[in-house]
């Protein structure tokens, strides 16, 4: 077995393939070093020139370097042209002035890049009676996402053909057709069901036939009150997926199940293992084969959370983005009521300390942990969870570093993307300003000051 068996990379969501490298300069007054922006970018007419600077802050770049120093972060086209030190009596306001380049003073404070979202969900609480078209509803998601500094969103499950259009727009400029500036997308389209191999590979290729970046399956009884997908069934996915050059994002509950899947080849496993303590075997699975594993420990918050009002519901960063009519159904007291006599809801909170204690094994056991949060269904508020996620990681036991690195740059190569994820030359320029030192504390990203997607802020992202 090797490393990402079987799979094979399609074309970039944009429509790009293995271009050749460009060179970039900057204008004279902002000079640097050539530099070759990647090969998955198509080649412009003419080399760019800066169009903003971002100055005096931190940066930490998701690569697994330590903070830096004061530096100045150089913007051309969406893309990121140089990142290096502030220079000792620099004016890079004055210069970036004579040049007519938009220079943002970040004295004081950090940078990180964009924060991914490995395992997320948009459009699944769309109501078609609201007058609002599916396609309005899917952007305004991915701006909420964005606002809270999740710059890419991996959505595993559920997407209608419309939101691949805006996949596709969203990693040309960052932006939909109407203008409005969100996170980037990435989609599997239909879960794939069946309960035979025949009845699988036949609904993998009708999911292929969209355009996906993943396949998704669930293998999962819900506590009993379902019927399983099969190891046969999951291995004629796995397979066919592959044919198409496609990975499997896996929704799983238990560890047999996850070494099941591990050997047949799936690419990600797409939940905690919530059942048991992993253990040897798996980790050497995991290491076998380079499959991340994704935690989503919000998932099992949002089962039980609403027996009654949640504490989160006084926190102002929630309330002051929120989706109000997401609010109002779960604060429904026929619902707590229905909730607090849920013998599924006592179990996943029971199932939460398992995965808690499985994260702080595989994390310091060197498997990929890829940040992801489960976020879009009612009540797993987008935006919003991504940064609970990261205080219910710390619990674990995992340091701020490694929680960021799991969001960024281990996530980007989970989703095998080469331009986000981290912050260099030709990377997009998708990256958060903060208030407050990240590597002090995790619940630092909360101090957002700005959020820019391709280079452009991101509108309301100030928090």
């Amino acid at each position: 077995m090797t490393a990402r068996r079987g799979w094979r990379r399609a074309a970039a969501p944009d429509g790009t393939a293995r271009c050749g490298p460009f060179l970039a300069t900057l204008p004279l007054a902002l000079a640097a070093p050539l530099v070759a922006l990647p090969s998955c970018a198509p080649a412009p007419t003419a080399e760019p020139a800066a169009d903003l600077v971002v100055y005096g802050a931190r940066v930490w770049d998701g690569t697994g370097s330590g903070l830096g120093e004061p530096a100045v972060l150089r913007v051309a086209a969406g893309r990121i042209l140089s990142l290096e030190p502030v220079a000792e009596g620099a004016d890079v306001a004055a210069a970036a002035e004579a040049s007519g380049i938009l220079a943002v003073d970040a004295t004081g404070q950090f940078i990180i890049p964009g924060l991914i979202n490995v395992h997320g969900h948009v459009g699944g609480t769309w109501n078609p009676e609201s007058g609002v078209e599916y396609a309005e509803y899917v952007v305004s998601e991915l701006a909420r996402y964005a606002r809270f500094g999740v710059t890419t969103v991996n959505s595993l499950g559920g997407d209608r053909e419309p939101a691949f259009a805006i996949r596709d727009a969203s990693w040309r400029a960052g932006a939909s057709a109407s203008g409005s500036l969100h996170a980037r997308l990435l989609v599997a389209g239909p879960v794939v069901t069946g309960a035979t191999p025949a009845e699988v590979t036949a609904a993998v290729d009708a999911a292929a036939a969209m355009g996906p970046d993943w396949i998704k399956i669930r293998v999962d009884d819900n506590l009993g009150a379902a019927t399983k997908m099969s190891p046969e069934s999951y291995g004629a996915v796995i397979a066919r997926a592959d044919e198409h050059g496609l990975r499997v994002a896996s929704h799983l509950f238990y560890h047999e199940d996850a070494k099941g899947l591990l050997r047949a080849g799936t690419g990600m496993v797409a939940h905690s293992i919530r059942d048991e303590p992993v253990d040897d075997e798996t980790i050497a699975l995991f290491h076998e084969t380079g499959v991340c594993y994704v935690p989503t420990l919000t998932r099992e918050v949002s089962t039980y959370a609403y027996g009654e009002r949640p504490v989160f519901f006084d926190d102002p960063f929630l309330m002051s983005d929120v989706d109000s009519a997401q609010v109002a159904v779960v604060s429904d007291p026929e619902r707590q009521a229905r909730v607090r006599a849920s013998g599924a809801a006592e179990a996943y909170g029971r199932a939460l300390e398992v995965a808690l204690a499985n994260l702080a094994r595989l994390s310091e056991a060197g498997v990929p942990i890829a940040f992801g949060t489960d976020s879009g269904p009612l009540g797993r508020f987008q935006g919003y969870f991504e940064h609970m996620e990261t205080t219910l990681m710390a619990e674990a036991g995992l340091s701020p570093e490694r929680i960021l690195r799991s969001a960024t740059g281990v996530a980007a190569d989970c989703l095998d993307r080469d331009d986000i994820g981290t912050l260099g030359a030709g990377r997009r320029a998708d990256f958060v300003l903060l208030r407050a030192n990240p590597m002090e504390d995790a619940a630092n990203v909360r101090s957002i000051e700005g959020v820019w997607v391709g280079g452009e802020r991101v509108e309301g992202s100030a928090k």
